[in-house]
């Protein structure tokens, strides 16, 4: 049976899409057989982060309603034979969920593929309850503000009331991507640091991504920014997913870039 993962946030705009579609290719490069499953009905953008929005046929909702088989429905990476990903459809909306059917795609895949990435919906309505609800493991993504740690923090506190596994006596294990990081503000007290944002989260570090600039014009060509040898979050986010393939990657501190002459000059006077 596969390892189902909910990659959820509280808060949208945190990066969590782009999180889901580079942890998800940086797994299928370690050889290892991958589905991202987008989970947001009515919206759909991680179709676009992985550059298929072309090929979307059927969705999920449509494979659920038995309109379309799984097989028809799951698209394969352009980039890796060992990624795929199934579509949330933006012709219905959350109310068209139902767990049991979800439940029996989630088996489906689970038949099928080793890690199965959950793409949850932003906020904590049903959207959001039927993504966490029969997951093994969640993903937290935040950015190191504190409205985007107080929404994760709601959203923890339901996947530990409502997901199927604990309803059953187990603890659904959790781990947290700190994403977005500028450590020039982290330095300067101005974004919260790692250590704060872990002591309140209570969870466990699953991996670091500083700001990179490069990460929307990957997104918008649809090459995810893990592909790029020169990124930091590219970097990052292949260290995550070698994290969750069993690798033992030490976690590195993005580190404060130094600035030449003409940057110290243009500091000095803006």
């Amino acid at each position: 049976m596969g390892m189902i993962i909910a990659i959820i946030s509280g808060k949208g705009g945190v990066g969590k899409t782009t999180a889901t579609a580079n942890i998800g290719l940086g797994i299928a490069l370690n050889n290892r057989r991958c589905v991202v499953v987008d989970f947001d009905i009515g919206q759909r953008n991680l179709d676009m982060t992985l550059g298929l929005e072309n090929r979307v046929v059927y969705d999920m909702i449509q494979v659920m309603d038995e309109e379309a088989s799984l097989r028809q429905a799951l698209i394969k990476s352009k980039i890796s034979d060992n990624l795929y990903f199934l579509a949330a459809s933006q012709t219905r909306d959350k109310t068209a969920l139902d767990s049991l059917k979800i439940k029996q795609l989630i088996e489906d895949l689970s038949s099928e593929f080793e890690y199965i990435l959950l793409d949850a919906p932003a906020g904590i309505e049903s959207g959001y309850e039927h993504t966490i609800e029969f997951a093994d493991t969640a993903i937290v993504v935040v950015n190191p503000e504190v409205s985007s740690i107080r929404d994760s923090d709601r959203a923890i506190g339901v996947l530990d009331s409502k997901s199927q596994k604990v309803k059953d006596g187990f603890d659904v294990d959790k781990y947290l991507i700190i994403n977005r990081i500028v450590p020039e503000m982290v330095e300067s007290g101005e974004m919260l640091s790692s250590d704060d944002i872990l002591e309140i989260l209570s969870i466990k570090l699953l991996g670091k991504v500083a700001e990179d600039k490069g990460v929307i014009d990957a997104s918008n060509q649809g090459v995810p920014i893990i592909l790029n040898p020169k990124s930091m979050a590219g970097a990052a986010y292949r260290r995550i997913a070698d994290r969750l393939c069993g690798d033992n990657v030490p976690i590195e501190e993005p580190k404060v870039q130094k600035r030449g002459l003409v940057g110290r000059l243009k500091g000095m006077f803006s």
